[in-house]
């Protein structure tokens, strides 16, 4: 009889004990499961944060230009990066326009430099007023490259404020110089490139 005793005593505690290790178990997964989610949900947050568009640039007015426009937006910031190709050795102009329009063969469907604040054209960051479209001139080299970096808080995709969305607008490189004093667009001469800004 004592023997049975301490039998069901033993399969008794041994059962308790296995049921508290499997209860911990499935605790400790639970918890590991909370943990890979929320990291998983913090990834996907990270990536909706980062915006991308790419602008393809065709020649207008017939030039020879080729290339592409990328904007990022990270943490409140527009970076931009054009590479830009087919143009004469030198200085050249490049702004956003405000309308979204490469239908003219010349690019004057996009319209005058992008200003929604209504600020006189000048060179971007001068204290005397400059456009939001107002990005200024790059170089090219003697095979007829140029690029273009650049990176503002002034800038937002798609976010709806109609003084910082550049969605809808549209790039132009133009042939000649802004001199940031002409008014209202630095006298950068022919629109040789045109290209929407669009998802």
């Amino acid at each position: 009889m004592k023997r049975i005793s301490l039998l069901l005593i033993f399969c008794t505690s041994l059962i308790l004990f296995s049921c508290k290790n499997e209860k911990k178990e499935n605790e400790e997964m639970d918890d590991m499961s909370e943990t890979e989610m929320s990291s998983d949900m913090e990834t996907k947050k990270e990536e909706k944060e980062v915006k991308k568009v790419k602008v393809d640039l065709q020649a207008v007015s017939d030039s020879d230009l080729s290339g592409n426009v990328v904007f990022t937006e990270e943490d409140g910031e527009v970076s931009m990066t054009a590479i830009i190709s087919g143009l004469s050795e030198g200085k050249h102009a490049i702004h956003i326009h405000e309308k979204g329009d490469c239908s003219a063969a010349d690019g004057k469907s996009a319209g005058g430099h992008w200003n929604p604040t209504d600020s006189q054209h000048g060179e971007w960051g001068s204290a005397d007023g400059y456009h939001k479209g107002d990005i200024g001139n790059f170089e090219v080299d003697a095979n007829g490259n140029g690029t273009v970096n650049m990176s503002t808080d002034e800038w937002c995709i798609g976010c709806g404020d109609e003084k910082k969305d550049i969605l809808g607008k549209a790039v132009i490189v133009h042939d000649g110089v802004d001199d940031y004093t002409s008014q209202p667009s630095g006298a950068a001469g022919t629109r040789v490139g045109c290209g929407v800004i669009q998802k």
